[in-house]
């Protein structure tokens, strides 16, 4: 039978107080908040003393420049870049010039919005490379799908358009179980 090693168990609850270091402006210790746009490194001397820093690091990577390319707006060099929302295609002449660009061009799917009867279905990709369909009238229309769209009814809810996927047609709605074979 082993013994538990209760020397492991007794450090001070506030043995991690310093682990993020010291305020620059003020000389107090670091600690991790919460905020409305999430966590962040502030200043345990608040009110007095408000100094913040991101906890995450939202470095921007140059993965390489792109041969016999011009901006558009500098004429400088373009490099792919890897940022928070994954890759694109930038100016290097950053941050004297803000010109960028998705690597792939959006898809349109010429399929009409059904939530705002205006935009239209394109594709989309995130940052993590999974495709989905969304309104082109973002910010206006937050409609998503995340199968391809068809430009087709649905005979049980009257919603125009169904989503494709591997064994047939479904309507998207999520009271709605109408579902038809290709």
């Amino acid at each position: 039978m082993s013994k538990i090693d209760h020397s492991l168990f007794s450090a001070h609850e506030h043995a991690l107080a310093d682990a993020y270091g010291d305020c620059p402006e003020c000389g107090s210790h670091l600690a991790i908040k919460h905020g409305k746009s999430g966590p962040f490194l502030g200043c345990s001397g608040y009110p007095e003393c408000h100094y913040t820093r991101a906890l995450h690091d939202n470095h921007i990577e140059v993965l390489t420049e792109v041969a016999g390319s011009a901006c558009p707006i500098c004429s400088s060099v373009m490099a792919i870049k890897k940022g928070r929302y994954g890759m694109f295609l930038g100016c290097m002449n950053f941050p004297a010039c803000h010109y960028l660009q998705p690597l792939q061009e959006k898809n349109d799917t010429k399929v009409v919005c059904p939530s705002c009867h205006h935009g239209h279905l394109i594709e989309r990709t995130n940052k993590y490379g999974k495709q989905f369909f969304a309104c082109d009238d973002y910010p206006k229309c937050r409609y998503v799908v995340n199968f391809p769209p068809v430009a087709q009814t649905c005979e049980k809810c009257g919603w125009e358009v169904l989503i494709k996927k591997r064994d047939g047609l479904y309507c998207p709605q999520i009271n709605c179980d109408y579902k038809t074979d290709i």
